[in-house]
């Protein structure tokens, strides 16, 4: 009768150095997908769903090599790489992690824009104040690009058309 010990047969313990499991705090990410362009494994996807307006930042911890790209370059801290090393599942979906965030509807067209709205809250944080007006900034971050762009030529277009006219 053969007889199966239970793996692993004593607890071991990570040095303190080792690159482990990579986890996202979900309440600090802001899905700006610095991690997903660091990753050179591509075990970070970033998937948006302009249909029902939100981005997921996909984890694969399966493809993950511990290089910790996405730690370091994480503007928010969101994604720490564990001291956990045992990734062994009988699921692979278990080793998948999704974030899900909600991409900012633009106020002038309805679209969803390409970013997120914990991008926008971020960038209003760091933005100093002595650069832009409060009001004008919080009406132009949230509308889309394409909307923004318009906006933009069209003041351009009234610009040159008051210096013609007092020129």
């Amino acid at each position: 009768m053969a007889v199966t010990l239970r793996y692993p047969f004593v607890e071991i313990e990570a040095p303190p150095e080792y690159r482990g499991i990579p986890k996202i705090d979900p309440a600090f990410c802001i899905g700006c997908g610095a991690c997903v362009n660091a990753c050179p494994a591509d075990a970070l996807l970033r998937i948006d769903n302009y249909e029902e307006g939100f981005r997921e930042i996909v984890l694969d911890v399966g493809r993950c090599i511990r290089c910790a790209r996405c730690e370091e370059v994480c503007p928010n801290g969101a994604i720490k790489l564990t001291r956990i090393f045992e990734a062994a599942t009988l699921d692979r979906r278990d080793q998948v992690e999704v974030v899900r965030l909600k991409l900012v509807k633009c106020k002038k067209c309805g679209k969803f824009a390409d970013y997120t709205e914990r991008q926008v809250l971020k960038a209003l944080q760091i933005v100093p104040k002595q650069v832009i007006e409060e009001d004008a900034l919080n009406e132009k971050v949230w509308i889309c690009r394409d909307c923004r762009r318009k906006e933009t030529i069209d003041s351009t277009i009234r610009a040159s058309k008051e210096k013609e006219v007092v020129g």
